[in-house]
């Protein structure tokens, strides 16, 4: 398989602070893949090391086949976690700018600008400045920026965050497009409901160290099948379930495993006597769940052997 990127054994500290330990890694090419992690995991610095900016203490990365982000930079696009733009520049200018930073000339830039603005809902935006967009807006001009070029590697450092529910559709959009059009794309998150909608493959890195890798399906492999509810009423009786082994209860939804050897029709009986079921399926578990599970799991193992990142 072909690959837009491979980390071995990356390595980065700061001073006696370890940020990433020993990171192997491979992102196929033409794929959506997920940088999982908490607020601080390590998921910024993978990044940051990626595009060069940080180099690593040890271990080797290629990026689209070369060992510096430097040799390929008009090849890659890349939205950093802390996004900005000039506020007194005009919306179309500055995605355009971006562009010719790239090494496109100004009226294939001026005109990709335009159009792809147009295309993502920005149409009468065109020629106002920045500073009268809301952060959405700007986060998905600054997107565009990312992207005008016709970049093969896409990386987005939390697109999500801080969007609105209209602003979020149009970064999937965004993405999926990206996809069609024969890209890699590689963005952190630690959203779980983007990550799920939208991966071919995820990892997922917590305090430092890989966790897991792999597709959709590899993740969820082995894991224990849970009930996927959706229902109306009190869910504190949740936890009075029969044979209930855990219970994650969101409000109106409710993700419920069992012990082993429970029937999940019985399950359903209960459950109809005392909530109004809207939804009942018994399948894998949630990203959601994989993600809280594996963080206590990683917790408790550094817990028992008194290690520290």
């Amino acid at each position: 398989m072909d690959h837009a990127l491979t980390l071995h054994g990356v390595t980065k500290r700061f001073g006696s602070f370890t940020a990433v330990s020993d990171l192997s890694l491979e992102v196929p090419k033409g794929c959506i893949y997920g940088f999982l992690g908490q607020n601080g995991a390590g998921k910024t610095t993978t990044i940051r090391m990626v595009m060069s900016i940080f180099h690593p203490d040890a271990g080797t990365i290629s990026v689209l086949g070369h060992p510096d982000a430097g040799e390929v930079k008009d090849r890659l696009g890349y939205l950093p976690e802390e996004k900005g733009l000039y506020k007194k520049m005009k919306t179309a200018e500055i995605v355009a700018y971006f562009g010719k930073l790239k090494g496109m000339d100004r009226s294939t830039a001026n005109q990709r600008a335009r159009e792809l603005l147009t295309r993502f809902g920005l149409g009468d935006w065109l020629d106002k400045k920045c500073e009268a967009m809301s952060k959405g807006m700007g986060q998905k001009v600054q997107v565009l920026g990312t992207i005008i070029h016709d970049p093969e590697l896409v990386i987005l450092d939390e697109p999500f965050s801080g969007l609105d529910p209209v602003n979020r559709d149009t970064m999937r959009d965004i993405i999926l497009d990206m996809k069609r059009q024969g890209r890699t794309v590689i963005f952190s998150t630690h959203g779980m409901e983007q990550a799920e909608q939208l991966c071919d493959f995820v990892m997922m890195i917590h305090k430092a160290k890989l966790q897991f890798a792999g597709s959709l399906a590899q993740v969820r492999q082995g894991r224990d099948l849970g009930i996927q509810l959706d229902y109306d009423g009190d869910g504190r009786v949740l936890q009075q379930l029969p044979g209930a082994r855990r219970v994650n209860d969101h409000g109106k939804h409710a993700e419920i495993f069992l012990q082993s050897g429970q029937d999940p029709q019985q399950a359903l009986r209960w459950l109809v006597d005392h909530v109004r079921v809207r939804r009942f399926d018994y399948r894998e578990p949630s990203l959601h769940e994989i993600f809280v599970r594996t963080v206590e799991e990683a917790d408790a193992r550094l817990a028992a052997t008194g290690g520290l990142r």
